[in-house]
């Protein structure tokens, strides 16, 4: 089944990944043009938590679609730091950002130093457990080693990524990946679901600290499944059922924010054509992903304050061919 499985990916997707390859960036003498992907937890196990305070995980990432646009340009010689605008005017735009501490990183790393001008286009909410900003950190050492002339292999730009953030390393994977350790050692998988599944994002205008989600995880309440068993049992599976979309990060996240607990809820038992297969949160929240579907169910088409103030996407799950950076494989998401 799973051999079918990627052989049907393969024969559909093929051709047009490629195609979606050639397109990947404008790229001239001094600038490039990049997709910047967010991602998905399919499931998250917290292992155990380390003598350092940090914690080990097992994870299934997966990257998606939802993502936003960042070009690139290299500043002329004399240049004493990089400058980065933001169409959000919320995030930071100096050291404190991880794309200027990608730039950084990379500099540190390699030769000659080059500084850089980012804007960055967001369409992805922060707070929200599906990686923006580490998308963002790593399409900007993707984009400054090939800016740069590549002078680090895609093996030591994983390597790199995980001195400034744990999911960064993810997005060097061929897309999707089981992690351990902080999330930093990242081993590739094929695609466990067909990439054509359809699925909703839905997130409430809240945020959610990943820190204090981690200091509210009770260890007693997690999951005793075994983290290589469910990723064999999901590709095994022609949908993701409910009952391998594990996330120890619900316990914490539900704590502190009971209002996402019934959110979730809600969807699950959402009717008016969206009939989905399984719901959870991804990372440490607060998006809930629903699978199965990108169908906007009746109750997120009131017309009430709360239910307007819902972010709510249709993503797909996305791979990158070797040697290349993601682009989406459906049509008007991302336009070069």
């Amino acid at each position: 089944q799973r051999g079918n499985r990627m052989a049907g990916q393969s024969a559909v997707g093929g051709a047009a990944r490629r195609r979606a390859a050639a397109r990947l960036a404008v790229l001239s003498n001094a600038g490039m043009r990049l997709f910047s992907p967010s991602k998905i937890n399919l499931f998250l196990r917290i292992v155990r938590r380390r003598e350092d305070g940090y914690h080990d995980l097992a994870s299934l990432f997966h990257v998606i679609d939802l993502g936003d646009d960042m070009s690139f340009d290299i500043l002329p010689e004399g240049a004493t730091e990089d400058t980065l605008s933001c169409s959000d005017p919320t995030i930071p735009s100096d050291s404190s950002n991880l794309v200027i501490k990608a730039l950084n990183l990379f500099r540190s790393k390699t030769a000659p130093r080059r500084y850089f001008s980012v804007n960055l286009v967001k369409k992805v909410p922060h707070g929200a457990g599906l990686g923006g900003g580490s998308g963002n950190a790593a399409t900007t050492l993707w984009a400054a080693n090939e800016l740069s002339g590549r002078p680090a292999s895609n093996a030591q730009l994983l390597e790199w990524s995980g001195d400034i953030g744990s999911d960064i390393s993810v997005f060097f994977s061929n897309g999707a990946a089981y992690c351990t350790g902080r999330g930093e050692i990242v081993e590739n998988v094929a695609p466990p679901l067909p990439l054509s599944t359809p699925m909703l994002l839905v997130k409430p205008p809240v945020g959610l600290s990943t820190p204090q989600i981690f200091k509210s995880l009770d260890l007693g309440r997690r999951s005793a499944a075994e983290p290589r068993e469910l990723l064999a049992k999901l590709a095994s599976t022609p949908e993701m059922p409910q009952e391998l979309a594990v996330n120890d990060l619900e316990q914490p996240a539900f704590d502190n924010l009971p209002e996402l607990a019934k959110l979730k809820s809600d969807l699950q038992a959402a009717g008016g054509g969206a009939a989905f297969s399984a719901v959870f949160m991804t990372g440490s929240g607060s998006t809930i992903v629903c699978m199965g579907s990108d169908g906007v169910p009746d109750m997120l088409k009131v017309d009430a304050p709360d239910v307007k103030a819902l972010f709510v996407s249709p993503a797909r799950l996305i791979v990158r061919e070797p040697g290349a950076w993601y682009v989406p494989s459906r049509p008007g998401v991302w336009n070069p």
